[in-house]
């Protein structure tokens, strides 16, 4: 798809009826970006988008906690229940600490992290009191769906193009040239942000639909 094809593309994705394109089964489809101009300006933006990739979400899996009790307690058929009532507890609580853990575990590499070349959480970050509700809060996957036009992180996230084993990456100062998957849509809100953010920039994005 040329540039100028993905431009008129630029929002049209349907929803569903609350307006958010968020599948129970993300379809994750390949692009490739493209950031090109002044070498001072390309290094501006390539430190501002480096991040973790990951959004440090901070909502309580005290709930989960409990769906998790109901279906060890309660497995659906044909399963048949291994543990007793105490020990569905238990491990439900185990699981939750687990979660725990790794929230905080993210939230900590997501403060320090910059292994991710294109961090949307980093370039457009996701408001605190969002974080506090989860990803599944319906004011946060419309947030997400309005500001990013996609309701996750991106995922596999790489400079392109990758060099040949053993040999070393060889960086064009006025480029950043970048694949990566999103989830269900081309994130046309979160690049429409960029290039306001940058003007003197020309910030390009094209979806592969046959993948990389």
């Amino acid at each position: 798809m040329s540039a100028a094809a993905g431009r008129e593309g630029e929002g049209s994705a349907s929803a569903p009826n609350d307006g958010v394109l968020a599948l129970p089964h993300p379809d994750w489809l390949y692009h490739h970006l493209r950031v090109t101009g002044d070498p001072a300006a390309v290094a501006a933006f390539r430190a501002a988008a480096a991040g973790s990739g990951v959004i440090p979400w901070a909502d309580s899996v005290g709930s989960a906690a409990e769906d998790w009790f109901h279906l060890l307690a309660a497995p659906p058929a044909p399963q048949r229940r291994s543990l007793s009532l105490e020990g569905c507890r238990i491990l439900a609580g185990q699981l939750r600490d687990a979660a725990e853990a790794r929230q905080r575990l993210l939230a900590e590499r997501a403060a320090a992290s910059r292994a991710c070349p294109l961090d949307l959480h980093r370039l457009l970050p996701v408001p605190d009191r969002l974080l506090r509700l989860g990803p599944d809060h319906s004011e946060s996957r419309a947030w997400l769906w309005a500001t990013w036009g996609t309701t996750q992180a991106l995922r596999g996230v790489v400079e392109l193009p990758v060099p040949g084993r053993g040999r070393p990456r060889q960086l064009d100062p006025g480029l950043v040239w970048l694949g990566f998957w999103a989830a269900d849509w081309t994130p046309w809100p979160a690049i429409l942000a960029l290039r306001s953010r940058w003007p003197g920039l020309s910030i390009e994005i094209r979806p592969l639909y046959d993948g990389p």
